[in-house]
């Protein structure tokens, strides 16, 4: 199969989208298929896995690339003759991208990663969110599929009168991210360090730990409600705009800023957690909770998005009212104080996730694919040049 990939991020851009896109790239190189990628242009390497990535103009937007739409884009995607074009997270450069692959008959698949609505409630956007709405569903109307997250993502586009919606979650590392880092030097030692105490020591913490982007969606703000709960210590693993804010907030607490890690050193952060928390109400999926679930930790999340669909309540993990304070703080204690509790939830996590590797994810992608090329399917358009 040959695949066009049209994003709105990747290298060296590192997020969500950035992620997905590389985890479905070496799913097509390891499987023979062939792909280009199309995408701003921010010093990206030139191929990935040996696929070709093409740079378009782009300008920044709050410290990250957006492309610009321009009559290379057409050209690209004319010339590589794709069976499908995948538009990751679309907005200018997926929605001129999507419109190009209609214009030849190429089917689309289209992939919402964005919390629209969430957005628009903090900044108080008001009406220009009805606007954004309708720049959604414009764009995502043009793709013959469109893929969404979370059951919270798929209401919210069905409400903006989207049509043609799937699920699609995101995998996770198995290997990367397992209990069994515990073991791992560095994991004990940090967690040693963090905790204050070898592990069996009666006065050690238990480390509460997060991991993203230190970014006003993310909602850390929260953490100030487990101000004074005992035997706890906060690590926070990421930075971001609101770095200064965060660290501010919470002087004074046990806490300490680990920075952005990566690799086997963020493998290493999870396993010298004892409790995973996130707190932003905005994700349209909680790729994190599935990384700590892998590594066997219990998660309390807020019951909004995305975590609705990752965090068994009283099972592998508690979800809090986020506009409750202390639903929060009742989640962490009562993982705290109690220790088989954490390890009946964090082996539940981690079963919680045992079907969800990237290779079956995207072999399910490649599923998708097919949905919208098969032959035997109506198109929803006539190709340009012909006269049917």
């Amino acid at each position: 199969m040959r695949v066009a990939i049209i994003s709105e991020s990747f290298l060296p851009t590192v997020n969500g989208v950035t992620n997905s896109v590389c985890k479905v790239l070496d799913h097509l190189a390891d499987n023979g298929h062939e792909a280009i990628v199309i995408a701003p242009a921010a010093g990206s390497p030139s191929h990935y896995r040996g696929f070709p990535v093409h740079q378009v103009p782009s300008v920044a937007y709050r410290q990250f690339p957006m492309g610009i739409p321009n009559a290379q884009v057409s050209r690209l995607i004319a010339k590589f003759a794709p069976d499908v074009l995948h538009a990751a997270s679309p907005f200018l450069l997926g929605a001129q991208g999507i419109a190009a692959a209609n214009r030849l008959g190429i089917p689309t698949v289209a992939i919402f990663q964005t919390d629209v609505a969430g957005y628009a409630k903090r900044n108080r956007l008001g009406s220009a969110s009805k606007l954004a709405w309708r720049v959604v569903r414009w764009i995502h109307d043009g793709a013959d599929l469109t893929l969404v997250p979370s059951l919270a993502s798929q209401r919210d586009l069905e409400r903006a009168g989207v049509e043609r919606l799937a699920l699609w979650g995101r995998g996770v590392d198995l290997v990367r991210y397992h209990p069994n880092n515990r073991m791992r030097p560095a994991a004990r030692a940090l967690n040693t360090l963090l905790a204050g105490g070898q592990p069996g020591d009666p006065d050690r913490d238990v480390v509460v730990g997060y991991v993203g982007r230190v970014a006003p969606e993310k909602g850390l703000e929260r953490l100030a409600s487990l101000r004074g709960l005992p035997n706890l210590h906060l690590a926070i693993v990421g930075d971001g705009p609101s770095d200064d804010r965060i660290r501010s907030l919470l002087r004074g607490m046990p806490v300490t800023f680990l920075g952005r890690l990566s690799g086997q050193q963020l493998a290493d952060a999870y396993a010298s957690f004892d409790v995973f928390v996130h707190t932003g109400t905005e994700e349209t999926f909680g790729q994190t909770l599935q990384e700590a679930h892998a590594s066997g930790l219990p998660v309390v999340a807020p019951a909004a998005g995305g975590p609705l669909d990752l965090v068994r309540h009283g099972e592998n993990g508690y979800l809090f009212d986020p506009a409750d304070p202390d639903d929060l703080r009742a989640g962490i204690r009562s993982l705290v104080d109690d220790p088989a509790l954490r390890s009946r939830m964090g082996e539940a996590g981690r079963r919680a996730v045992l079907g969800k590797s990237w290779e079956a994810l995207c072999s399910e992608l490649l599923q998708h694919y097919a949905s919208v090329s098969t032959p035997a399917k109506a198109r929803r358009r006539t190709p340009v040049g012909s006269h049917a």
